[in-house]
């Protein structure tokens, strides 16, 4: 079914978000690629309504996939963080934007269940961080319950990190909840996003602490992926320090050039789009499919060429002016 949007009145696609003139649906392969490898999105609210955005994609092909909206710090964002429950025969629980479970994976297979969160994790528990985070991504305050219980003085992450039990107890799995707070007449607080990260989950995301697929030694079964222009992403991990609670990945990528190609500018050859990153990494870390995972870059491939024909159609409609 059609929608329309704004004043344009465009029949759009409300799968795709795009025109249903250029809707990527009937592009697909279908039924969705079930990629055994979780992914989750941090969105940065400004990139959702690109029209080149390809994270579109992935959310109508990709079977196993959360998109979280993530914006800005403007003020002060309180950010806590609690261990999941240990038990693995519960598998592992994806969370949609509000908390919600969306899917529970266990072994092979992938089925809708809702069980009631606290078979998940423990939404009573002691919170094991807090922490408050300025814009640019200062710490403002810091406290973790293992400097509680061995009175050793941390102030940031990379101190946390030197923490054996604390590495130890938050690499089997954690929930972490961000607060937007805006200073008005009197403090105003919005819960932005509640995220569970299961036991191994890695940050696809390049810093001097990423390494290759041949570095880990766990089986990825979450992968992280920061959605936003080069800016906008490194602005996202900046403000957000609990992802350095995450092993890094990195992709060999450096002699390949996006897809993107002239319409949408990267600022270095081996900057890829969100769609080219997760195919190669799903790629690196042993997806099977890779017929299907192919085909969407060839999805991507035509949506460039979509935005570029429509470029040249404008620049070479005629015009008239009044004289």
């Amino acid at each position: 079914m059609a929608t329309h949007s704004g004043s344009t009145k465009r029949p759009m696609c409300p799968s795709c978000s795009k025109p249903t003139r250029l809707c990527l649906c009937t592009r697909l392969k279908t039924p969705r690629l079930h990629n055994s490898v979780a992914i989750t999105i941090l969105q940065h609210s400004l990139e959702k309504k690109h029209p080149l955005n390809s994270t579109r994609i992935a959310s109508i092909a990709l079977e196993n996939l959360s998109v979280i909206p993530v914006s800005d710090v403007n003020s002060q964002a309180e950010f806590s963080i609690r261990l999941l429950n240990p038990n693995p025969e519960m598998g592992v629980a994806n969370l949609d934007e509000n908390g919600g479970i969306l899917k529970q994976r266990q072994c092979d297979c992938s089925v809708d269940l809702k069980p009631s969160k606290s078979k998940i994790f423990n939404r009573n528990a002691e919170k094991a961080v807090v922490f408050t985070v300025e814009k640019q991504g200062r710490i403002a305050c810091f406290q973790d319950s293992w400097k509680v219980k061995n009175g050793v003085a941390r102030w940031d992450f990379d101190q946390l990190l030197g923490c054996r039990e604390a590495v130890s107890d938050l690499g089997k799995g954690f929930v972490v909840k961000k607060l937007q707070r805006k200073r008005v007449e009197f403090e105003e607080e919005k819960e932005e996003f509640e995220i569970a990260v299961p036991e191994g989950s890695v940050l696809l995301f390049p810093s001097e602490k990423s390494g290759g697929v041949e570095g880990l030694d766990f089986e990825v079964k979450n992968l992280i992926v920061l959605d936003g222009t080069w800016a906008k992403a490194k602005r996202m991990y900046k403000e957000n320090p609990w992802l350095k609670l995450l092993p890094h990945l990195k992709l060999d990528m450096e002699d390949r050039l996006s897809l993107y190609g002239e319409v949408r500018l990267q600022p270095k050859q081996g900057c890829l789009s969100t769609i080219e990153s997760i195919v190669y990494a799903l790629k690196a870390v042993g997806e099977e499919d890779l017929e299907g995972l192919d085909g969407l870059l060839h999805v991507f491939a035509s949506m460039v060429g979509d935005q570029r024909r429509c470029k040249d159609e404008r620049l070479n409609k005629p015009y008239s002016r009044n004289e």
